[in-house]
């Protein structure tokens, strides 16, 4: 059996080691006789990995004890809305820094259920190329909460820090970045995420919510939507995403044998420093219009001359047993996703197949 190179965007590689133990356990986990898929998630043995899976991400994170972690589903897509119809009561408003697609969705979406404000947005003819300087964030002092997307996968660009309006909390769609570096949890009131790019399969949302915003929640929406219901039944109000946990909890366990986050942001930064190296040495070449101080540690975009070459690269590079680097049709050329399963052995592979492409087409 011969593995490629994965660098999609989601859904991601996974670690190696966390696929083989899933598969020695298919068809009997801790010795039950079943699999995880067959065993009922009101068993003590599903309550296991359900809230050992919780536990590890509080650890990981070093998570304050006023935080509740809820395991979802939907995506981050139907988290668009939930934010919104949770934190929201009437005549309640939020504002919102729309710096790429995702963003802009979470907006569009939460600008049907209330008034919000736009705080801030770094859209220039369709394109997201950069975070915004603080002192264009223009944040209503009125505000509930003020969301953010902390990474943009498409175009490739990435909070390094976030701002504090504390006593109004930060909300916070860390869908393509989570568990990828250490967070203060200061500044935020909720953080949402789909599993898909560092956390484990797609099917699950991780859901980061402080208590008392929980408390002070809605009462009046249907339990599937509701943060006070589901927190109130441990994300067991119905049937989770019983396998999608279960590989999550593995993954956590992955990320924390190797060193926890300390490991986890330090190899992210290698991996970043080392393909922006090559952006960098052959800026004619590999053509990347984001700017420095907001560049993706997870999402690196850029184009080739032309898009002959675009498509030659990513020809060469199947063949050479490299996948997944196909740019967003929205805006084309080359893109390089490198999540955590991905480590430095692997984006050096990748860089060293990009610097003997360039030397033979530059």
């Amino acid at each position: 059996m011969k593995r490629v190179l994965n660098f999609y965007p989601g859904p991601a590689a996974l670690p190696v080691e966390v696929l083989e133990e899933a598969r020695d356990e298919m068809l009997d986990w801790n010795n039950t006789g079943m699999s995880v898929m067959e065993i009922s998630h009101r068993s003590k043995e599903y309550e296991e990995i359900h809230n050992g899976t919780q536990e590890l991400l509080k650890k990981l994170f070093n998570m304050p004890d006023n935080f509740k972690v809820l395991l979802l589903q939907g995506g981050a897509s139907l988290q668009f809305a939930m934010v919104p119809m949770n934190l929201l009561k009437e005549g309640e408003t939020a504002d919102y820094i729309v710096t790429g697609r995702f963003s802009n969705n979470a907006y569009k979406n939460a600008k049907k259920i209330a008034n919000v404000n736009l705080a801030a947005s770094t859209e220039e003819d369709g394109k997201y190329f950069r975070i915004p300087k603080l002192e264009e964030i223009k944040v209503s002092k009125e505000a509930r909460y003020v969301h953010l997307t902390s990474n943009n996968t498409i175009f490739g660009t990435q909070w390094k820090s976030f701002p504090d309006y504390s006593p109004v909390p930060l909300v916070a769609d860390m869908s393509s970045d989570i568990l990828s570096r250490k967070i203060d949890f200061k500044p935020f009131g909720l953080i949402y995420a789909g599993a898909q790019k560092n956390l484990g399969p797609a099917g699950v949302t991780v859901v980061i919510i402080r208590e008392d915003l929980i408390e002070n929640s809605r009462d009046d929406l249907p339990d599937m939507l509701s943060y006070k219901t589901l927190a109130g039944k441990n994300s067991l109000f119905n049937t989770p995403s019983c396998f999608g946990i279960y590989m999550m909890h593995k993954v956590l366990k992955w990320v924390d044998s190797k060193g926890g986050l300390d490991f986890i942001e330090k190899q992210n930064e290698e991996k970043a420093n080392i393909i922006y190296g090559l952006i960098d040495k052959y800026p004619e070449f590999f053509v990347s219009k984001v700017e420095k101080e907001s560049r993706s540690y997870m999402n690196v975009s850029f184009r080739l001359p032309d898009e002959e070459l675009e498509k030659k690269f990513l020809e060469e590079a199947q063949n050479n047993g490299i996948i997944g680097l196909k740019g967003h049709r929205s805006v084309g050329g080359i893109r390089i996703s490198m999540y955590n399963a991905n480590g430095v052995k692997e984006v050096k592979i990748l860089a060293e197949f990009m610097e003997d492409f360039y030397k033979k087409n530059g």
